[in-house]
């Protein structure tokens, strides 16, 4: 099975609100999904995002696979490079 860390569209029309979750590659957009790891809201200004970093980094070391806009959203919040650093100190420890 694939996991895809993806964002599950909620709110209303034209006002739309996310929730980022880890959900098998062939479910649909906002079908069935595995567990919430977080929140997009686009409509405030600045956006706001709330994020399990607990749960992320360990959907990611399981080796899910972020979409392009998740991965924007966790490089802007510094988890992409967190993730990065934590995978060369295990290598280094490993040697």
């Amino acid at each position: 099975m694939a996991v895809k860390l993806r964002l599950k569209r909620m709110g209303a029309k034209q006002r739309p609100f996310y929730r980022i979750v880890a959900a098998d590659s062939r479910s649909p957009r906002d079908g069935r999904f595995i567990e919430t790891v977080g929140t997009y809201d686009p409509i405030k200004k600045p956006a706001v995002v709330t994020i399990d970093e607990e749960k992320v980094m360990k959907w990611l070391g399981n080796g899910a696979e972020p979409t392009d806009t998740v991965r924007s959203i966790l490089r802007k919040e510094g988890l992409i490079a967190k993730f990065t650093e934590s995978k060369k100190n295990t290598k280094k420890e490993g040697k």
